[in-house]
This record gives structure tokens, C-alpha cells and sequence, in this order.
């Protein structure tokens, strides 16, 4: 028995429909495959870019100041990060030495004269806050960094009945992470500024 022409037509067009189907699985198969490749490759770079932030992170230099108890000295640290050395620059004008001490410390010792002279002429009795440029070296995985940082040292004068005057610390904050030594020296030259209107 042989198939008429509609026949044929019909058998034609079931023919081409399973043509269609299959090449339609084709496409979706290869939209998933590319749709999954592609999501792979987007969270394979947001997990890298995650990761350089972590690391960028923890490279950071971030230095805290504080007055240890006795009120002596002013002690530094970096919560990340071990101080390897250390370098105190003190305001130009002051003509006090840099010191590099083995732990990372501003003494009071180290400046209290100078201080003293300076605020020299006025009451015996003042308070102000005297910048302190702080350089420092660490290892951030396997790399040496540095980082500095200006701290200020708040400082009071009182009166005594036979010695003169004497120095005392009274607190100690990190002004700003970076800096100069000229950014030191201008922040001083407002102090004195600051202390004259005072007078």
C-alpha cells in the first residue's frame, strides 16, 4: 500500500518537528552550558577580588596610641602587625634628636625640656597638644612595608614651689595615619600660635 501525497506531507512534517525539537534541545543545552561557564568565571572573579581586598586589608598600616600607667611614656602599636622599627620625629623647631628606640614608645623624657622652654614666658600652669611624626617598618606576609603616622601627645604644665615647672602626659590619640614632617612642624607652629592668643 503506497502512502498518498497527504500522507507523505504529514509524515514530512512530523519529521521536521523532531528536527525542531532536537535542535531546540541543542540551543538550550548550549545557553546552560554557557549561562553555568560564564557564572563560574563571575564568582571565580569576585572571590579573587575579594581576596586582594582581604589582603590590601591586612597590609594596612593602622597605629593606636595610649599613655602606658605610669604616665611616662606613650606606648604604639599596630594591631595587626609587629613594629620591626621605629622612628619618633619631633617638631623642627623644638630641636629635639629623632629617636629609634627597640620598642615602639614615645618617652616623655625625650621632649619635656624642650617643651618646657618653649612654653617659657607665659603662665605656669598650660596644656596643649604637641605632634609627633612616627615612622614604622612590618611584615605583611612576606613583604616589608613601612607606614607613618602623626600623634599627638597632650602634655599639661603645673607650677612648683621650688623646682620650676614641671611636665606631665595627660593622653595621647593618632591625629592622622600618613604625614610629614613639615605637616608636623605646621601643626606645632599652631600650637604656639594657640598658646600665645592664651597668654
Amino acid at each position: 500500500m503506497s502512502e498518498t501525497p497527504d500522507q507523505a506531507a504529514t509524515r514530512r512534517r512530523w519529521i521536521s518537528l523532531a528536527e525542531l525539537v532536537a535542535v531546540s534541545g541543542l540551543i538550550i543545552g548550549a545557553l546552560t552550558l554557557w549561562m553555568n561557564w560564564s557564572d563560574k568565571r563571575h564568582s571565580a572573579a569576585e572571590k579573587a577580588a575579594e581576596r586582594v581586598a582581604a589582603n590590601a586589608a591586612e597590609a594596612r598600616f593602622s597605629l593606636q596610641a595610649s599613655l602606658n600607667r605610669d604616665g611616662s611614656e606613650v606606648e604604639l602599636v599596630d594591631p595587626r602587625h609587629d613594629l620591626l622599627e621605629t622612628t619618633i620625629t619631633f617638631p623642627s623647631q623644638l630641636k629635639v634628636v629623632p629617636n629609634s628606640p627597640a620598642t615602639a614608645r614615645i618617652e616623655k623624657d625625650w621632649f619635656a625640656d624642650a617643651v618646657l622652654q618653649a612654653m617659657d614666658g607665659g603662665a605656669d600652669s598650660r596644656e596643649g597638644r604637641l605632634p609627633v611624626l612616627v615612622t614604622a617598618s612590618y611584615r605583611s606576609g612576606n613583604e616589608m612595608r613601612s607606614g607613618s603616622a602623626i600623634v599627638e601627645v597632650v602634655w599639661r604644665t603645673r607650677g612648683n614651689l621650688l623646682r620650676g615647672r614641671s611636665l606631665s602626659l595627660e593622653a595621647a590619640r593618632v591625629r592622622e595615619l600618613g604625614g610629614t614632617s613639615k605637616a608636623v612642624d605646621r601643626l606645632w607652629a599652631d600650637e604656639l600660635k594657640r598658646q600665645s592668643e592664651r597668654a
